[in-house]
């Protein structure tokens, strides 16, 4: 009972409108504690901070009370964690970050201080290429260092999903930072990816109540918690301006790696990175080895040469694709027909079966890459 009041008072002082970690250290050196804080009259603590504020009227601070003790109900009821920053399990890495939030609600087991953790964002509007190089990161990742690597996103279309997806399917750990309390889920398209991060070990996490509206503005702020929670920060595709872009400069600001992977100038969605890597923000990035060596992440013993049977399985004319590809880094269906001198129709049943075993990517206009 003594922690479910401690819990309510300190849910309480963090969602007081306003409330900054500086101002609260201020605060509990001169009043002792939250629970104080909520006891002493409103002329009192003008008396004891030396100032006025419209925090300290005593109506104000009773309606909010009030709301942490309904919030307090949920929170106990689904098994949700309320982590108060100076709880030993609140992300130290962002407690590092001078606008991290007071308190934290969590869904899932995952540990919010893993050895090593990265940051997978970009645009809503994924394209094949970006969505298979975030497929690449995390596999190869999962693959070649030799702790788990936490894979944190925002749980949004595009490219977030696509972190999450493959962290779940190689069984790495996965934090989805929400912009919004957890009574909802947004987009509600998402819900069984969310529910399958809780089961697997991973969590849902969010600075805001279930008493707090959905607003535009959430979804920016919460950019703050992805770039702040992780040792590094990964855009895999954004245009000039996109909440990709904002979590970049924020991990910069945060003194944190960054990496984006570059495009063609023409491609809308890598223009953003491209950006980032022109301005020095971002390092370039084109696999997981670019990340682990500037990372200095520890990596698995090499066993056996476990080399690729690629070229061994294939036949003849996909080796010849492969080959062109290699060569010209794309190719348009009918220049590949005549320089391979395979007849459209045949080539194209080809790259069918090549799309299918994951030895191309199609793209809009015949255009194939290798996968």
């Amino acid at each position: 009972m003594e922690n479910e009041s401690r819990m309510i008072y300190r849910m309480a002082f963090s969602s007081l409108k306003g409330m900054t970690r500086l101002m609260s250290d201020e605060i509990i050196a001169r009043t002792g504690s939250e629970e104080e804080f909520f006891r002493l009259s409103s002329s009192q603590l003008s008396a004891v901070l030396g100032m006025r504020n419209r925090m300290f009227d005593d109506a104000y601070r009773s309606s909010v009370l009030a709301s942490a003790r309904a919030e307090a109900a949920f929170v106990l009821s689904n098994n949700i964690r309320a982590i108060y920053h100076t709880d030993a399990e609140y992300p130290a890495r962002l407690l590092n970050c001078d606008d991290a939030p007071l308190m934290l609600f969590s869904l899932g087991s995952a540990d919010l201080n893993p050895p090593i953790a990265i940051s997978v964002v970009g645009t809503r509007h994924a394209t094949p290429y970006g969505i298979n190089f975030v497929e690449r990161l995390i596999e190869e990742l999962a693959r070649k260092v030799s702790q788990p690597v936490t894979v944190i996103s925002g749980l949004a279309f595009g490219i977030d999903i696509a972190a999450h997806r493959a962290a779940l399917k190689v069984g790495l750990p996965t934090i989805a930072v929400l912009a919004h309390g957890l009574n909802t889920l947004y987009p509600a398209q998402h819900r069984s990816e969310a529910a399958a991060i809780v089961r697997s070990g991973g969590a849902l996490v969010t600075e805001y109540t279930t008493a707090a509206a959905i607003h535009r503005g959430f979804f920016l702020a919460r950019n703050r918690i992805v770039a702040g929670m992780a040792d590094c920060v990964t855009v895999a595709e954004s245009d000039i301006k996109g909440g990709a872009i904002v979590t970049a400069k924020l991990a910069q600001g945060y003194m944190r790696d960054v990496f984006a992977l570059p495009g063609r100038i023409s491609d809308r969605y890598s223009r953003g990175c491209n950006g980032l890597i022109a301005a020095n923000v971002a390092a370039l990035v084109e696999n997981a080895e670019d990340v682990i060596r500037q990372m200095s992440w520890p990596e698995k013993p090499e066993t056996e040469a476990v080399q690729t049977t690629l070229f061994a399985e294939l036949t003849p004319e996909e080796k010849r694709v492969v080959d062109y590809l290699t060569e010209h880094g794309e190719g348009r269906l009918n220049v590949m027909s005549v320089a391979l001198d395979i007849n459209v129709g045949r080539l194209m049943s080809l790259l069918i079966d090549m799309e299918f075993k994951g030895l191309v990517l199609p793209f809009p206009g015949g255009i194939y890459h290798l996968a």
